[in-house]
């Protein structure tokens, strides 16, 4: 197999692999260790906790005979569990199987539960190291009632950990973009109208904001992941805090606005709420209808085309929410294959976020002029300043993190650091003649099936040679993509 380049003036953080013809037999090898099932762990633990934290805080409501709080509560914990549920019926196929006891827990919303069981028995009993993977012409020349290979066994079992892991990470998004971020605004909003704080409510804001920015970074890691899917993405500790400081920012920056201009204006904020979630619903639909496109026929292959039309609507209106608290980081395209569109749009990033900064600034200057008495005890002017700071802040850390951090930013055609120079410091011609070229310019690689070995490693230009035994590098292929979250 080839890599690319993992020298510091290439392509540090991605590899791509090639599939080498031998005899016309394909091999496929993988030397990697079976990973361990952390994010079907992490987002089942999220679930329980705010879902067991809402339960809790909703018979201290109906105590209190807060009913307006508990019925909303009760709306934002069980309308994305039983999502979750639906979600993982239907990626892991049950209904066409005999399994009553899944099936059952699931109705008694404990499907995450199980399923993170199943995963953790599956992983503990395929042993932490995984063989080679034979060749695929062995597979076939297995005879009936022979005994699979401990290497296909293996293989089997990281796929169905793979499977585990994707659907994880779908309802980690569902439970983030549908349940944590309305409750998270629903408590913040009760605590400044009640004036004091519950410790359990507290509890809950802290398990809901966390649980939003594991979605986020789950939509930017699935992002990369699509759209660089003939690479291995392994996104560093740093790329990780820098994208968790940007999240967290951004995200408590837009819920403290939202609900410091419900508490001035409450009825204008319906008004906020749906503009948003139609301009975002609607936006994929127009652009399809604009292309005179065809729906997708790879959703489902049983599904009618009211049934891909529904399933198409439930991902849109998916996409429209998490867009209303914060960057999705995908541009959808309704008639791709994969619903996610590749090409990096850095205009309709720019864009999101200019636009975002000015709604945040509408909003917090029309609640410092229609406040209630209750601020009169909290620096106004102050709090207004450090929330437009911190937004500043999250687009500062955006901006590092796709010039500095990204797994991918050598294969950018254009980086930050080009729109910066196009904008501000645009020259003539004769000036930028001696000049050093622009970071991403300098070792930019175009991802395009038909590239030159020489461009991808070009201290490695060497062509393979097939008739010679394969070196322990050149053995070595890629893991699964979907397991590098």
């Amino acid at each position: 197999m080839c890599e690319v380049s993992r020298d510091e003036h290439q392509i540090t953080d991605v590899e791509r692999c090639s599939v080498l013809a031998e005899n016309g037999v394909l091999l496929v090898v993988n030397q990697s260790r079976v990973q361990p099932p952390l994010s079907v762990v992490l987002a089942t633990v999220l679930y329980c906790a705010e879902f067991i934290t809402a339960a809790v805080l909703c018979s201290m409501y109906r105590k209190t005979d807060d009913l307006v709080w508990m019925g909303f509560s009760i709306a934002f914990m069980l309308v994305p569990a039983i999502l979750i549920q639906l979600t993982l019926t239907f990626i892991h196929r049950d209904l066409g199987r005999d399994r009553p006891l899944v099936l059952f827990l699931h109705l008694l919303l404990l499907g995450p539960v199980i399923r993170c069981f199943e995963a953790l028995v599956v992983y503990f009993k395929a042993g932490k190291k995984e063989e080679p993977y034979v060749t695929i012409s062995r597979k076939y020349s297995l005879k009936k009632g022979q005994k699979m290979p401990m290497e296909w066994e293996i293989g089997q079992t990281e796929r169905i950990l793979a499977t585990h892991r994707n659907a994880f990470k779908r309802t980690a998004v569902i439970q983030a973009f549908l349940g944590s971020t309305p409750q998270l605004t629903l408590q913040l909003y009760a605590t400044i109208q009640e004036k004091y704080v519950l410790h359990i409510r507290l509890a809950l804001m802290v398990i809901t904001l966390i649980s939003i920015t594991y979605g986020a970074l789950v939509c930017s890691v699935l992002a990369i992941q699509i759209r660089y899917d003939e690479y291995k993405v392994r996104l560093r500790p740093p790329a990780y805090l820098c994208m968790i400081v940007w999240r967290v920012l951004e995200i408590a920056t837009r819920v403290t606005a939202l609900v410091l201009f419900t508490t001035a204006l409450p009825h204008w904020v319906i008004l906020v709420g749906m503009v948003n979630l139609l301009f975002f619903f609607f936006l994929p639909w127009g652009e399809f209808w604009a292309r005179k496109g065809s729906l997708t026929e790879n959703v489902e292959k049983n599904f009618s085309k009211l049934g891909t039309t529904v399933v198409l609507s439930m991902f849109t209106l998916l996409y429209a929410c998490i867009n209303i608290f914060c960057w999705s980081a995908v541009q959808l395209d309704l008639t791709h294959r994969e619903l996610i569109e590749r090409k990096q749009r850095w205009d309709r990033l720019a864009m999101y976020y200019s636009c975002r900064f000015v709604e945040n600034f509408l909003l917090i200057t029309l609640w410092y002029f229609f406040k209630s008495d209750f601020y009169e005890y909290v620096c106004a002017p102050l709090l207004a300043v450090q929330l437009l700071i911190c937004y500043s802040l999250a687009v500062l850390f955006m901006l590092l993190f796709y010039q500095f951090c990204h797994p991918c930013r050598r294969l950018f055609k254009h980086n930050v650091h080009d729109c910066l120079h196009c904008i501000c410091c645009l020259r003539g011609n004769s000036e930028k003649r001696g000049k050093p070229p622009s970071y991403s310019t300098a070792a930019t690689l175009v991802l395009t099936p038909e590239e030159p070995l020489e461009l991808l490693d070009p201290q490695n230009s060497q062509r393979p040679d097939l008739t010679q035994p394969m070196g322990s590098r050149e053995t070595d292929i890629v893991d699964d993509i979907l397991e590098a979250a």
